[in-house]
């Protein structure tokens, strides 16, 4: 049986398993920085009156998100890797129950719901920063601004990375990213109410 360390090593050395975790880390990271986008807009245009208050509705936001990205691919990848195994063990005529292939799927999906729960926590939680020294250093409308700022700029990296591994000019691929922040930040002001 293989030990921890090297089924980790396995994986980290397997480009189809570290190509689905970047795609669950970027993809529910993206949802997690536009969801705090929307939430730091709306929670300051709504006169919540502290930063407490806001790091604790985005604490929600993250708990939610985060649950939801672990959960929901645990569930998908325990269905496809279930159904892989039936595909191979048909094709094998064996049982491969307790095998390294058995052995290397739990290790992937649990690696992939890993990455898919830290991506929208990093999105959530480094643009809430600003608001711990909201009425010490600054007022909820800066640190707003600088959460917003944050969190386009997780987009930006997210963007950029994703570009760089796709032979795209990272620049362009950050700015797209990057853009759909604002576009959060700039509908939500505009919203009634």
């Amino acid at each position: 049986m293989a030990s921890l360390p090297e089924v980790v090593r396995r994986l980290l050395g397997d480009e189809d398993a570290r190509s689905i975790a970047r795609r669950y880390f970027v993809s529910n990271g993206f949802d997690g920085t536009l969801t705090c986008i929307g939430v730091v807009v709306g929670a300051v245009l709504s006169g919540i009156p502290d930063g407490v208050t806001v790091i604790k509705i985005g604490l929600g936001a993250a708990v939610g998100l985060g649950t939801s990205a672990v959960w929901s691919v645990w569930e998908i990848e325990r269905a496809e890797t279930r159904a892989e195994i039936l595909r191979l063990e048909q094709a094998m005529l064996t049982d491969l129950d307790d095998t390294r292939i058995q052995r290397d799927q739990r290790g992937a999906r649990l690696f992939h719901a890993t990455m898919s729960g830290l991506g929208p926590l990093i999105g959530v939680l480094i643009p809430l920063i600003p608001f711990l020294f909201e009425g010490v250093v600054l007022t909820m409308v800066e640190a707003a601004v600088l959460s917003v700022g944050l969190g386009i700029s997780i987009l930006g990296v997210f963007g950029a990375y994703m570009g760089s591994i796709s032979g795209q000019r990272w620049y362009v691929a950050a700015a797209r990213m990057a853009l759909a922040g604002l576009v959060v930040a700039v509908i939500n002001i505009f919203l009634p109410g």
